[in-house]
């Protein structure tokens, strides 16, 4: 079974600077090491509920105390503001809300005389990535910050749809535990801003887009890097919050995708023709831009149990995991034409596994731990290394690079966990839980649903005033809400989901009585 390899400072598998696992050596010399990491022990900090939901709390209480103790945000360091929120400020917030839950489901995972300290970290990492929000004339933040002295003079006016537009549960969680509206605001602002130059043709996004001038820069519609996350949080930020506009813009988005994206036959396991595949597309008339797929696109399965839609889901997830059979890993791009990888790395992805997680809760079909087993199996073999586990930099070849993306145990680790521990409270306790695009898990609970400055969302006060940057409201001084004060109000069920079915929730704990067949879409050949 994979262990987690966390290494404190001193210990031979890490370096000094603990930004981001390597594997392989002890050196800092990576030429491939980019922006994302920030010098702020990333793969420490991204790790932290993983610990508490394997149970591990005397690992989960050190590791908390190292990062209270070691990190900090007050450095010269330009960091990307997507991967910084997803990665370090969701887990930040995630293992915030372990600590104070009055129900304990992991474990105790309790911290002797916390005073809300990761939380406190949060909210100073949100402010430090507030200005990558201003002098942007249509509200569409800048890609990069530097966390001590703003948006670099230098900065890129272009930035991906995913990456400005998937901030919003993060920075709303840390405004309703704070009682601030700016970091929802912002956020939601860019998410308005972005949905608005969707193509009114085929209501179809684009993958870059120019922040200063609202162009399309890439016009590349699909469901890999660029897009991805921005379609997922529409929908989770709806689960969190019920802001019923959310749900609209995420049905609209689904429905433009069945229009454009999806090709094949129209039911997975009968009728003629290829079964469905979602290809990319022009934003503006839907024609065919190229013949691959990325391996980001295998999150579309996961997310696809989250709204019911189980079948397709069964069937374009057997087209990944054939994929997987191949190589015994997903090349980053793959070519459906050519039958073969444009693209021949691995960086240790986890959205194969977290849809195979997803549809075993769904289904309760043991080949979903079959598959589990499989991937994990290959991992073992093929990725496994002295100090942790390797990129492939090649999956035909199996060659390695000396780097472990710290995704690697925020969420690919965890979904394999998950997968074979049934008992896990996360499927027991019964409370509800979501995961954020980093894998992050956070608890669904009444309180994230209290909004007391709706107004600054409405029309008059978000989408009409994208980029007038005088409008937003202001950050005060920090003002925490526990949620623990919250524990009788947890949701009870899914009855206040405005036109969704008790189906859609994350998949876990779904009743689904057919038992589905998926050996036809498994034997696929690809």
């Amino acid at each position: 079974m994979i262990k987690l390899y966390l290494r404190e400072g001193n210990n031979s598998c890490s370096p000094s600077s603990d930004v981001l696992f390597r594997a392989l050596s002890t050196t800092v010399s990576n030429l491939n090491i980019n922006d994302v990491l920030g010098n702020y022990s990333l793969t420490l900090v991204d790790a932290l509920d993983t610990l508490a939901i394997m149970g591990n709390s005397s690992e989960f209480q050190k590791a908390v105390k190292l990062v209270i103790d070691t990190v900090s945000f007050d450095k010269d360091s330009t960091v990307q503001v997507f991967e910084a929120t997803i990665r370090v400020l969701g887990s930040l917030l995630s293992a915030h809300r372990i600590i104070t839950d009055s129900k304990q489901p992991f474990g105790d995972m309790t911290i002797k005389d916390y005073d809300n300290e990761l939380l406190h970290m949060a909210h100073d990492l949100a402010v430090r990535l507030l200005p990558a929000f201003e002098n942007t004339k249509t509200g569409i933040p800048y890609p990069r910050v530097n966390l001590k002295t703003g948006v670099p003079p230098d900065s890129n006016n272009e930035t991906c749809t995913a990456g400005a537009g998937s901030l919003l549960v993060e920075f709303g969680i840390l405004s309703r535990l704070l009682g601030d509206s700016t970091f929802e605001w912002v956020a939601r602002r860019a998410v308005k801003a972005l949905w608005n130059l969707r193509s009114n043709d085929t209501g179809l996004l684009g993958n870059v887009v120019n922040i200063q001038t609202g162009r399309w820069v890439g016009k590349q519609s699909g469901l890999g890097a660029g897009l991805d996350s921005f379609y997922e949080y529409l929908l989770k930020s709806y689960i969190l919050f019920g802001e019923k506009e959310d749900l609209e813009m995420f049905n609209a988005a689904y429905q433009s995708i069945q229009n454009y994206l999806r090709r094949g036959r129209e039911a997975c396991n009968e009728g003629e023709g290829d079964p469905p595949l979602y290809v990319n597309v022009n934003m503006f008339s839907g024609q065919l831009m190229n013949t691959w797929i990325d391996s980001l696109q295998a999150f579309f399965p996961g997310l696809q149990v989250l709204i019911g839609d189980v079948e397709d889901a069964i069937c374009l997830h057997a087209f990944y995991y054939a994929i997987w059979k191949r190589y015994g890993a997903l090349p980053e791009r793959f070519n459906w034409q050519l039958q073969a990888p444009d693209v021949l790395f691995y960086p240790l992805r986890p959205e194969l596994v977290e849809s195979t997680y997803l549809l075993y809760q769904a289904t309760k079909n043991p080949f979903y731990l079959h598959v589990g087993m499989d991937i994990l199996q290959s991992l073992e073999k093929y990725t496994k290394v002295k100090c942790g586990y390797a990129t492939l930099h090649h999956v035909i070849d199996k060659s390695k690079e000396d780097r472990m993306e710290s995704f690697f145990l925020s969420e690919t680790c965890k979904y394999l966990y998950l997968l074979f521990d049934e008992e896990n409270p996360v499927h027991k306790s019964g409370t509800r839980y979501m995961f954020t695009t980093e894998g992050h898990i956070v608890s669904v609970d009444e309180h994230l649903r209290e909004s007391p400055w709706k107004e600054f969302f409405s029309e008059e006060g978000g989408q009409d005033q994208v980029g007038k940057s005088e409008h937003r409201p202001k950050p005060h001084e920090l003002r925490v809400i526990n949620s623990s004060s919250n524990k009788d109000s947890w949701l009870s069920g899914l009855q206040t989901w405005t036109g969704t079915t008790p189906s859609a929730f994350l998949g876990l704990q779904l009743a689904v009585d057919r038992s589905w067949d998926i050996s036809a879409s498994t034997s696929r050949n690809i």
